[in-house]
């Protein structure tokens, strides 16, 4: 579904407290559509999406190939934090500990940053729990062991090694770096903080473009290290630049420069999102791909949009000052677009937003309300209303 340009008149003015409410609100109503009638909750499953004929979450099983488990829990520590409801504190434990088997298991994948850092590392933020750095320390530990030091990266889709022909690193696992960073400051192995920037650097000088767009996969040769190729999987081809794995390396080295302050992360996190920002139709939510060709006539996606305006609100507080207004004011756009009835769920869904895009390609999750969205929607008000504060 194509979005009308009228988007492109709403106000820029955020109220941060009206938003988070409506946050409060929409949580509100998904707990009470996962009780049972007799009150009681089945903890292992976890809201994925909502599709846009549907108006119920469809809920799925937490195991290892679900990579989204981590997201609904940290919705709720997020609203733990803004409300102080002990309720919400009981419930996003609860959520939270019903991933703890998938730490414990064979590796399956590299998203054990999404699942475990978004669930566990909200919660150790917000209570100190010593049990819950521990899941969070033996995670990081599990990750590591997908890195290839020929390469300089850690291994995306250890199972599908086949896919493309070699080791395989996309750009979602920029994100489950903050993970290993964290990891080698609270009580982990000081190699993983080494690991984690090695596949910085590494993805830095070879999965982008000139221009700063990057591709989704680059592909190496598992035993020399040379760069195969960059390659498309969800985007619209090779060539294209995908609106959620460009918000994924804003936010991924918008990170990474926070955690090393090397001025070289710095400077290409402005480069990505320069890149980003001079691409976006004027209401500044993007695109599923900024180089279809189909556009305007194809779906926006809210969930790069969210991803992008928390990312923006952190990276403003380490630039210059007209650099950072440029950012903040962007994120703000973002922000304001969302929170109007073109994005808002409202009465139709308990989801925050709808309009989001998963894969593309794959016809999966198209048009809907995709779990990840809220979760970076809720991060992204709480870092401007502390931003304010």
């Amino acid at each position: 579904m194509a979005l009308s340009m009228g988007c492109a008149s709403v106000s820029h003015e955020v109220n941060v407290d009206t938003d988070l409410e409506y946050c409060n609100t929409q949580i509100m109503r998904t707990l009470s559509s996962l009780r049972t009638d007799s009150g009681t909750i089945d903890y292992s499953m976890i809201p994925r999406n909502i599709a846009d004929s549907a108006s119920t979450w469809e809920c799925r099983n937490v195991c290892p190939e679900e990579w989204c488990d981590g997201f609904w829990p940290g919705v709720l520590w997020y609203n733990y934090e803004n409300t102080g409801d002990t309720l919400l504190r009981r419930e996003a434990l609860r959520f939270t500990e019903s991933l703890k088997s998938i730490v414990y298991s064979p590796v399956y994948d590299h998203d054990l940053g999404f699942l475990i850092f978004c669930s566990y590392g909200n919660a150790y933020r917000l209570t100190a729990d010593k049990a819950c750095k521990q899941v969070i320390l033996d995670a990081a530990d599990s990750l590591a062991t997908l890195y290839n030091p020929r390469v300089g990266t850690l291994l995306s889709w250890p199972r599908n090694v086949g896919m493309f022909g070699g080791h395989n690193t996309i750009m979602d696992n920029m994100i489950n770096l903050e993970m290993l960073f964290w990891a080698s400051k609270n009580g982990g192995r000081k190699e993983l903080y080494d690991i984690a920037f090695k596949h910085a650097e590494t993805t830095m000088n070879n999965h982008f473009r000139p221009d700063g767009s990057c591709y989704h996969v680059a592909v190496y040769d598992p035993e020399s290290g040379e760069f195969i190729r960059g390659c498309n999987h969800q985007g619209y081809d090779d060539d294209s630049m995908w609106a959620r794995g460009q918000a994924w390396a804003i936010y991924g080295y918008t990170m990474v420069y926070r955690e090393t302050r090397d001025p070289r992360f710095l400077a290409f996190a402005q480069k990505v999102t320069d890149v980003y920002l001079s691409s976006l139709p004027a209401d500044g939510i993007p695109y599923w791909d900024f180089r279809d060709p189909g556009i305007p006539e194809v779906p926006r996606d809210a969930s790069a949009a969210c991803v992008v305006a928390s990312a923006l609100i952190e990276l403003s507080d380490y630039v210059d000052a007209s650099t950072s207004r440029r950012y903040l004011d962007a994120s703000k756009k973002m922000l304001a677009t969302l929170a109007s009835e073109h994005y808002r769920c409202g009465d139709a869904k308990p989801a925050f937003l709808s309009h989001s895009v998963g894969n593309m390609p794959a016809n999966s999750e198209i048009d809907a309300s995709i779990i990840y969205a809220d979760y970076y929607y809720i991060e992204a008000l709480t870092r401007l209303r502390n931003h304010q504060a």
